[in-house]
Parts: C-alpha cells; sequence; structure tokens
C-alpha cells in the first residue's frame, strides 16, 4: 500500500521523525484492477458529498473513431498495458492500455477504476 502524507526523508535524505499518526483522510485503498468481463460497478463514499463509481469488470467500451464519431465496442482482451507487464496476462485495465476492441485496437483515455466508465481512441 502507498504512504500517504509528507514523506518520510528530508530533502537532504536524512530521516524525518513522524510528528503524528496517520489521520484517517491520509488513508489510500486498495486499487480497483478493472478487468475484462461481466459489467460490475463499485459505488464509494468519497470526500464531502461526492462518490465515486469503480468499475471492477467492464466489457463495453467507448472508442473515438479517427473521423470525429464515437461508438461502442466490446473489449476482446488486453493486448498490452505500459503501467505493468503483469496486468496483460491477467486482462486488467488501466489507463494507457491497449486493448483489441470489436472495432479493432484501441488505448484507454480513462481511469476506469476511478469513474466507472471505459473510453478508449482508436489506433488502426
Amino acid at each position: 500500500m502507498k504512504d500517504q502524507g509528507r514523506s518520510k526523508r528530508k530533502r537532504t535524505g536524512g530521516r524525518l521523525k513522524p510528528f503524528r499518526k496517520k489521520k484517517r483522510y491520509q488513508l489510500g485503498r486498495e486499487p480497483a484492477e478493472t478487468t475484462v468481463g461481466e459489467q460490475r460497478l463499485q459505488y464509494i463514499d468519497s470526500r464531502g458529498t461526492g462518490m465515486k463509481v469503480r468499475a471492477l469488470s467492464a466489457n463495453v467500451v467507448q472508442v473515438a473513431t479517427p473521423d470525429g464519431e464515437t461508438v461502442s465496442a466490446d473489449i476482446e482482451d488486453v493486448v498490452e498495458n505500459p503501467s505493468n507487464v503483469n496486468y496483460v496476462r491477467r486482462n486488467i485495465i488501466t489507463k494507457g492500455a491497449i486493448i483489441q476492441t470489436s472495432e479493432g485496437r484501441a488505448r484507454v483515455t480513462s481511469r476506469p477504476g476511478q469513474t466507472g466508465q471505459i473510453n478508449a481512441v482508436l489506433l488502426d
């Protein structure tokens, strides 16, 4: 789990002593790790009056074509993922992942774990 809050090190590399324990608002959550499959959403209470929608799995993507139209396409497979090479074999979709759709190969431009939907731009 990533450490939320200030660094444990000074700019010079020396250690900083903690002046208090971690507060609740500084805690992070586990990543959603959206997979390819039947659509499953999770609603999470966020700070203030907002809600976050996490896509736990999805099988539909909104693809922007080069001529400016947006088409709904089916997700077939995850081809490449620069954020983590192991995500390809586990079929995990993150922002920047290259996916194979019914329209062709596309690069994901949205953050499915934060917004609950998958948007992509057609590559081919």
